[in-house]
């Protein structure tokens, strides 16, 4: 990295410190997705200010798109002197919700010791400040510069993201004949470089029973209990045998390398009463229960495999407990998504990081899957990573931070990557 670029990124600490702050600031809770357009147009006038054609696009008909809430996404584009490959940055504008515990203004944008906290400072609005400043520094510096810098921020990946990247995709805005590289800024640590994620299937159990008077649960069938044997099933078997597998995936931390499921939810019975309500419950035998489940698997497992086994271990119980009827719902499925360490982006962000910090990368996997998967499967680029500032144990948590330093040398490893991508080689 020339040592102009990076002392004037280092220069900007401030702006980028404003920039991150005015983000935080503007609520883009998802759900329901709140204030996209509002983001997308403080976006648009920034970045028009700096040279860039700007697009915003909204994905109508996507899940959750409505009048009171539509999906807004912005791309920008800065289109250099002379022909060449495009650097894409893409970040995601949606955050997740508040919760308990925090102990600053969740988009207050506080600064303590050297920390800027709010919900999605480092997930990822700290990311998205840092890559647009990297990207405004260089214009600057190198205004001759070949190819193409896009910026985008986009919608929803905090619930799957097909109101943003995937629906961009779809719109062949990561076409590989439009865009060459692409560098999500996601918070994997300044000093890593995300290869990819694991797959995930998500979905509903529901076991079925009869309703009855809860003092002769005799004369009904309690789907509660059967959905019990459902738990007990995956407790004996499911979860031992995902245990038990573990990948050739540089996935961190070490406990997501082995397969995992998350029971999201269990309703069974009865809705649960108004805050306000004081009565009592009636006396019924309950006829529903359901799970969601949230299973995270692996490259090296298929996903029929993964669909197959859960529907194994029901038919089993269908087979063996009496009256036993359930019904599976599949909701969503993501595959694994894997970039080769050779890829050209991969190579070109692990330099830039040993040139700013003295220490070559360390190569990591997500243990959840972020918008790469829409890029990889649906715009067929694969030349595609996720490196950002900030802690990834921190994501959807109290009293989020992003650390400025990280967010000043994340920038100076954006900027040295344009500048080995979009300079003319000597």
């Amino acid at each position: 990295m020339t040592s102009t670029l990076s002392t004037a990124i280092i220069a900007k600490r401030d702006d980028l410190i404003a920039l991150t702050q005015d983000l935080i600031r503007i609520p883009t809770l998802n759900p329901p997705g709140q204030d996209y357009r509002l983001i997308c147009e403080y976006l648009d006038t920034r970045l028009r200010k700096h040279g860039f054609e700007t697009q915003l696009i909204r994905a109508f008909g996507t899940p959750g798109d409505s009048e009171k809430y539509p999906r807004w996404n912005i791309i920008a584009r800065r289109e250099g002197r002379r022909a060449g490959e495009c650097v894409h940055f893409n970040s995601h504008t949606d955050v997740v919700e508040v919760g308990a515990g925090w102990t600053f203004d969740p988009f207050g944008a506080e600064i303590s010791d050297g920390k800027i906290y709010g919900r999605g400072t480092c997930d990822m609005k700290g990311g998205l400040a840092a890559s647009i400043i990297a990207a405004e520094t260089f214009i600057e510096q190198h205004p001759d510069f070949s190819g193409a810098i896009e910026i985008s921020g986009t919608a929803d990946e905090e619930s799957g993201g097909y109101g943003g990247v995937a629906y961009l995709a779809e719109h062949g805005h990561f076409n590989p004949d439009r865009v060459q590289h692409v560098i999500i800024p996601e918070p994997l640590q300044k000093d890593r470089i995300c290869l990819g994620h694991r797959g995930g299937w998500w979905a509903e159990i529901e076991t079925k029973g009869e309703i009855a008077h809860g003092s002769m649960p005799f004369l009904g069938d309690c789907a509660v209990r059967h959905m019990g044997a459902v738990l007990s099933e995956f407790e004996n078997k499911l979860f031992p045998a995902m245990a038990a597998r573990h990948t050739d995936m540089p996935v961190v931390p070490e406990g997501a390398r082995s397969s995992t499921m998350n029971i999201n939810s269990i309703h069974g019975g009865q809705k649960e009463n108004d805050p306000d309500f004081d009565g009592l419950p009636a006396h019924c035998v309950p006829d529903s229960c359901r799970i969601t489940i949230d299973r995270r698997f692996l490259l090296e497992e298929p996903l029929d495999q993964v669909r197959g086994e859960v529907r194994a271990l029901l038919e089993g119980l269908r087979e063996t407990r009496v009256d036993f009827e359930y019904e599976l719902t599949e909701l969503n499925s993501v595959l694994p998504s894997m970039t080769d360490r050779d890829a050209q982006v991969v190579q070109t962000v692990a330099h830039a990081i040993e040139d700013i910090m003295g220490k070559p990368p360390e190569y990591v996997a997500s243990p959840g899957s972020y918008d790469q998967k829409h890029i990889d499967r649906i715009g067929k680029l694969k030349n595609c990573i996720a490196y950002g500032p900030g802690l990834l144990e921190l994501a959807h948590k109290p009293d989020e931070y992003i650390g400025i330093d990280d967010m000043v040398d994340s920038a100076c490893v954006m900027g040295a990557a344009l500048e080995t991508l979009l300079l003319p080689k000597d």
